[in-house]
């Protein structure tokens, strides 16, 4: 099994159109080939490859960037020389000047398989920046994706994102576990957006999403986090729920060594109660995992140096059914359960949430505000946030499947 990067290196005429150009790098920590070497240094050492910049997304080309909104500064490469320009810093959309750095863009970044994971936008920024560099005559702007698999896998979840939700976190009208590479994600937004783009994926070979026991990811590759909290396969698997805690006054555990591996942390929560709640109000939404009780004491970020009570989630191992895990729903089951049990209780975190001022943070989250007012009113039942995410993630089954390379 190979990811694109590895197929680029092996292959001379993959590389071919390569020769002659200034070839940028789109990376951060798990952009590493099959043998661990950081795929800036591989393909700086690769015949006919000359590169000129390199980029860095959220949390930087290092990942040393703790949390959202913390930004980097453009800086110089020190072994090559080259400008290493910041996505996640004065710009989220590359400028002008960063597209003039180059004439084929590499992207080579790990994801999640989660609209939220904010790399897909960064995709997107980057198609549209070349669109536009094209269309206003330049010499013609390529990208490549160097495609990695989707952790996650197929399954599909969560509501679509709605016209004028658009964020950073919300690159277009895709539910929360979207099932796509980022190299077939990268088709969608070409067709979507009406893109004019020199597109190319380097396809993987032999990545099979439904086979396990990795559904989405190959035993023969470890884990590297592409961000400092995504930490492990089980984070990757429930990120598509346990990122909401974001906009939740809970605690999605930062400042421990287990981030977004719970269902929440909270001093004045009780976590047997809340559990035996979600098991009575829907058990199906329970399915394809293990839940248990834990303690927590975050050493910084929500509840810092306090004795948390929570949940954790085992999406791994001999617990994990990859058909009937649902963790956008078992979330919102959470939060559910919390609310039915602590009514009063200030769940929702008003604070700006990836430069987004006059929206709930939870909201921004899911791309409108159908999850929450699920959650906040006290009549409503399982089905009803079935009826509004089903229908919506059908369709998006459908709508991808044009784009499927795999």
């Amino acid at each position: 099994m190979k990811f694109g990067i590895d197929r680029l290196l092996a292959d001379p005429a993959l590389r071919k159109p390569l020769e002659g150009k200034r070839v940028a790098l789109v990376a951060h920590p798990a952009s590493v080939t099959e043998g661990l070497v950081h795929s800036l240094d591989a393909l700086a050492a690769c015949p006919g490859i000359t590169l000129s910049s390199a980029f860095g997304p959220q949390h930087g080309l290092k990942g040393d960037k703790q949390d959202n909104m913390v930004e980097t500064a453009d800086e110089l490469d020190p072994t090559y020389g080259i400008p290493v320009f910041s996505l996640y810093g004065e710009v989220r959309r590359p400028t002008a000047r960063m597209m003039d750095s180059a004439d084929m863009f590499l992207f080579d970044l790990q994801d999640l398989g989660c609209r939220i994971y904010t790399f897909v936008t960064t995709l997107l920024y980057l198609l549209e920046a070349a669109s536009e560099a094209n269309r206003n005559g330049g010499t013609g702007k390529a990208v490549w994706v160097l495609d990695r698999p989707n952790p996650a896998g197929r399954p599909v979840e969560g509501t679509t994102l709605l016209p004028g939700w658009e964020s950073f976190v919300g690159a277009g009208p895709m539910p929360m576990r979207h099932g796509m590479t980022l190299g077939e994600m990268g088709h969608w937004f070409i067709a979507q957006f009406g893109l004019d783009v020199d597109y190319r994926v380097i396809a993987m070979e032999g990545w099979q999403p439904e086979a396990g026991p990795g559904f989405g990811w190959p035993e023969n590759r470890i884990w590297i986090n592409p961000s400092p909290n995504a930490a492990s396969l089980n984070m990757a698997r429930a990120y598509a729920g346990t990122v909401m805690i974001e906009g939740a006054t809970v605690s999605e555990g930062r400042g421990t060594t287990r981030p977004l591996e719970v269902l929440f942390g909270a001093p004045d929560i009780d976590a047997k109660a809340v559990l035996a709640e979600m098991r009575s109000f829907a058990p199906k939404w329970m399915e394809g995992c293990a839940i248990r009780e834990c303690w927590f004491e975050p050493t910084f970020h929500k509840h810092a140096k306090t004795l948390c009570n929570g949940l954790m989630i085992h999406a791994e191992g001999a617990f994990y059914d990859h058909h009937a895990f649902r963790p956008w729903r078992l979330q919102a089951l959470a939060f559910k359960a919390i609310r039915r049990l602590y009514p009063d209780y200030a769940l929702w975190r008003d604070f700006p949430y990836e430069y987004v001022f006059d929206k709930l943070a939870i909201d921004v989250i899911n791309g409108g505000p159908a999850l929450r007012e699920w959650v906040d009113d006290a009549g409503s039942v399982a089905g009803d946030l079935d009826s509004v995410a089903g229908p919506d993630e059908a369709a998006w089954v459908q709508e991808r499947e044009r784009f499927l390379l795999y």
